[in-house]
């Protein structure tokens, strides 16, 4: 095995303490985005599906508002929201180089996605039995944690799944501006040096995220759904 990797992935084997610190600092901004967003993420979903016209704390206003910011911050591209958001980075870390500068974009750029995400699969939840509920005359908390998310559990693990999978892409973005992480390493040294088997390696392991976190959620669902 090791004859084969010297091979074919002479610059790969000639780096592999980078390649180590590469995976860990895409391991770290994956978990802590994925963290912080998942949980404002949720919040925010909720608040959008029960505020919205017909929502059980109706709020026409609030949600309007929210509705409006979440497309807004939707539609900037990540790598233009990292320099918009380059002031307030520094602001908050000191820096905006490295991994921990680059989770103040990245939570900035998943909070809306996830939020929305997170309203379309409590909608997905039966409005009767959200209005058996009200007639019983559970409180509008009680509805949120005892319909809404046990009902939608299993499209909540679905879209928490998808939007891992689009942290782990845009970590790989933000290593192209000097975030560290494998996206760093793939443009550093694959592409800047021609080391084309450091940028395959960089997408492999990228990958094996990816299909990880996609697994996981289908065992997690299948064990929900039963």
């Amino acid at each position: 095995m090791s004859t084969f990797f010297e091979r074919y992935f002479p610059n790969v084997v000639a780096i592999s303490d980078e390649f180590v610190e590469a995976t860990i600092q895409t391991l770290y901004m994956t978990f802590w985005t994925a963290l912080i967003a998942g949980i404002l993420g949720i919040i925010l979903g909720i608040v959008l599906v029960v505020t919205r016209p017909g929502g059980i704390l109706e709020s026409r206003g609030l949600f309007e508002l929210l509705d409006k910011i979440i497309n807004i911050v939707r539609s900037i591209p990540f790598i233009i929201l990292l320099a918009l958001l380059g002031t307030t980075t520094r602001l908050i870390v000191g820096t905006t180089i490295g991994e921990t500068a680059a989770l103040v974009p990245l939570i900035a750029g998943i909070i809306p996605f996830f939020a929305r995400q997170i309203e379309i699969a409590l909608l997905e939840v039966d409005p009767g039995v959200i209005e058996a509920a009200e007639a019983m005359g559970t409180s509008p908390l009680g509805i949120i944690v005892r319909v809404y998310l046990p009902e939608g559990l299993a499209g909540i693990i679905r879209v928490s799944a998808l939007t891992i999978i689009n942290v782990i892409g845009l970590t790989a973005m933000a290593g192209a501006v000097g975030a560290g992480g494998l996206g760093n390493l793939a443009i550093t040294r694959g592409y800047n040096r021609f080391q084309n088997d450091v940028t395959i390696m960089a997408t492999l392991i990228i990958l094996i995220l990816v299909f990880f976190s996609q697994f996981v959620s289908n065992l997690l669902v299948k064990k929900v759904s039963h």
